[in-house]
């Protein structure tokens, strides 16, 4: 059960980034595409990244612990901190979150403002940076998850 969440959760957990940069940012755009409406095309947008964010850091804590399980199943170790590249690859996403919604997102408001040392432009070209590299970093983290399992398995009973 356990190892088919593995190979599960980042091609799903990519495949929400992908809906959200392909399809729900353009429709809400599309929809409200008025320069009046750009007070609504941000509420609309920041309440979906605000669920993408904590929906990647839940995802990325039950990845974490499923990587720690098997890293230590797979050395033997009973004690410390054992890392891999898919717990590399999976903290590289936690970065990606915490700075792309949590440090920058906040800074946007006073940047659309005027009030920002940063324009509102280059705040959101970096955070779509760190979304654009977090989608990579799961892309890569799926490819590796379908490869051949280096923990034994049981047979069926």
């Amino acid at each position: 059960m356990v190892e088919r969440l593995r190979r599960l959760i980042p091609g799903l957990w990519a495949g929400l980034l992908l809906c959200i940069a392909a399809i729900a940012a353009p429709a809400v755009f599309a929809m409200l595409g008025r320069a009046d409406d750009s007070r609504a095309i941000g509420q609309i947008l920041g309440r979906i990244f605000v669920v993408e964010a904590w929906t990647s850091l839940l995802l990325a804590m039950l990845l974490l612990a499923i990587e720690r399980g098997r890293a230590r199943k797979r050395d033997g170790a009973s004690e410390g901190s054992v890392l891999s590249a898919e717990m590399l690859l999976v903290l590289g996403t936690v970065f990606c979150t915490v700075a792309g919604y949590f440090a920058i997102q906040p800074l946007m408001p006073a940047a659309r403002a005027g009030l920002s040392v940063f324009s509102f432009g280059q705040l959101h070209a970096v955070s779509s940076v760190f979304f654009g590299l977090k989608f990579m970093l799961l892309v890569v983290l799926a490819w590796r998850a379908t490869g051949p399992s280096s923990v034994s398995r049981r047979p069926f009973s």
